[in-house]
Formats: C-alpha cells, sequence, structure tokens
C-alpha cells in the first residue's frame, strides 16, 4: 500500500507503507487507509516530527564503526531499507505541513 498525502496548499508527497505508518506514529495519527491533519494539528506534528529526528540523528552518531563490521550479510540486508534516514524521509512531509499550515489547509491520504 502507499500513502499519499494530498493538500491543496502543496505537492502530494508519497510514502510506502511502511514510512508512512511510521511519520503518522511520530505525529500521533492513527495508521490507515484514510485520515486527516488539520491546521490546528500542524505544529505540534511539526515539533514532533522534528524531535524525532534529531533523536535519531543522535542515535547513529553513537553507532560505532565496531557495531557496522559486527552485522552479518543477513543483517546488513535488512539494515538496508534504514540507509535512508527519518530525516531524508520526513523532510517532505515537514515542508508540507509548514505550507499547509501557513494556509490553513488540511492535508488528507486514502480520499
Amino acid at each position: 500500500m502507499l500513502y499519499i498525502f494530498k493538500s491543496k496548499a502543496a505537492g502530494d508527497v508519497i510514502m510506502l507503507e511502511p514510512n508512512g505508518e511510521r511519520i503518522l506514529q511520530i505525529i500521533g495519527k492513527e495508521p490507515g487507509p484514510k485520515g486527516i491533519v488539520l491546521p490546528e494539528q500542524m505544529p505540534a506534528a511539526i515539533a514532533a516530527l522534528e524531535q524525532a529526528v534529531a533523536q535519531s540523528q543522535r542515535q547513529g552518531a553513537q553507532t560505532t564503526p565496531t557495531d557496522k563490521a559486527e552485522k552479518t550479510d543477513a543483517q546488513d540486508d535488512t539494515a538496508a531499507a534504514d540507509r535512508v534516514s527519518l530525516s531524508q524521509r520526513a523532510a517532505p512531509f515537514i515542508d508540507m505541513l509548514q505550507r499547509c499550515h501557513k494556509e490553513g489547509k488540511a492535508i488528507v491520504w486514502g480520499v
């Protein structure tokens, strides 16, 4: 499943299901086939995403080269999906939230 986030104030943001669900969980929304983020909810959503990104970056900085060298091939394949950071995945959605909040427009998905 794809999450296609739409608004009248910004272009669509498309995410694969696991990434979309993670973003929605971070901002306190229930992942599902349909939903909405109202303009009054956007400042809290932006703050939550920025905090999660900062925490993710701190955790990434704490990983030592030894930790990376000890991974098996199977673990390395599993970690391949994690090579795109939360910061990179969240940036388009944060931009969308900021634009929509400024213009007072909701963000919807599944409609």
